[in-house]
């Protein structure tokens, strides 16, 4: 019998991830052990699946009819899996995590280190990405992002505590210039800004008047860049402010790198959730990883979004 199985996973993820250097990445290969892949299922197969140009790749139509149902036949074995999983003692299994960049700033510390220390059978495959789009299509379990950009049609978990924006600068860049008093004072200042991406407008910083009202500020941005690590390097170096998640901020606070100011305008929110489909069952492994976000979270006034 012709086996046609060797290569179905590494077609699907080169469809999904749009290329083979992406998909690489993703499955740990090379791109040219996955393009060899492609070529001898291809020839066990009898048709071209793929179309390769030195930028991108497209499907044959012979390439949709077998993406399709590769893609059912990967879900049915992944649902197989995890219902044996449910036998085991223990949570076994992966999680596929698509999670914000301010989501990692709080997941870097203890947490997911507590977690994977007590669940020794369960991975984690988490990405890093400012564009959630649709976490199901793209093959996650679930994401962890802030509640207010999670679909409704989401269960969604509180992951962490009460969240804080707060604007910093430098002790250099304060010896230079007077520190702001009232939001409105930031368009004299030099500020670095972020955006998630390059389609994206710079983020307007967002504030709260004693009082209640919420406001935003477009601030004059000297930089603009949606790498988090890098808008600190310049702060440090004392070439502006900006603003931050303050489980970014807090290790250069500490150290004394940076100041925090307008803490008055800046009150804590709601922070960020693990969400995933409602359709979809969580695997033992993914409710693992509710259950302990759930019992990190136990006594906040924060609900789970049921």
């Amino acid at each position: 019998m012709m086996d046609i199985t060797n290569g179905v996973p590494e077609f699907v993820a080169v469809v999904e991830a749009k290329g083979f250097r992406a998909a690489g990445r993703q499955l740990g290969v090379s791109g040219t052990a996955l393009s060899k892949a492609l070529r001898q299922l291809e020839q066990r197969l009898g048709v071209t699946l793929l179309l390769r140009t030195t930028r991108s790749v497209r499907l044959t139509e012979a390439g949709m009819t077998f993406y399709a149902a590769a893609r059912q036949a990967l879900d049915a074995l992944r649902t197989a899996a995890e219902a044996v999983g449910e036998l085991a003692d223990a949570p076994r299994g992966t999680v596929r995590l698509n999670i914000s960049a301010g989501a990692e700033g709080f997941l870097r510390g203890p947490v997911l280190a507590d977690f994977l220390r007590a669940f020794p059978d369960v991975q984690l495959d988490i990405i890093v990405d400012e564009d959630a789009g649709d976490i199901v299509a793209a093959g996650y379990d679930a994401g962890i992002r802030l509640g207010e950009v999670i679909e409704q049609d989401m269960i969604a978990v509180p992951a962490s505590g009460p969240q804080r924006l707060v604007v910093v600068g430098s002790p250099a860049y304060f010896a230079r210039h007077p520190r702001p008093e009232h939001p409105r004072d930031l368009a004299g200042h030099a500020c670095i800004n972020w955006r998630p991406g390059p389609d994206a407008p710079p983020y307007r910083w967002e504030f709260t008047e004693p009082g209640g009202e919420d406001f935003s500020v477009a601030v004059p941005s000297r930089v603009v860049a949606n790498d988090f690590p890098l808008m600190m390097r310049l702060v440090t170096a004392g070439l502006g402010l900006t603003m931050g998640m303050r489980d970014g901020t807090q290790p250069y606070v500490d150290r004394g790198e940076v100041v925090p100011v307008l803490e008055a305008f800046c009150p804590p929110f709601p922070g960020y959730y693990l969400y995933y489909p409602q359709r979809r069952q969580a695997s033992p492994a993914l409710r693992a990883l509710l259950d302990y976000l759930l019992r990190l979270r136990a006594g906040s006034s924060i609900p789970p979004r049921y």
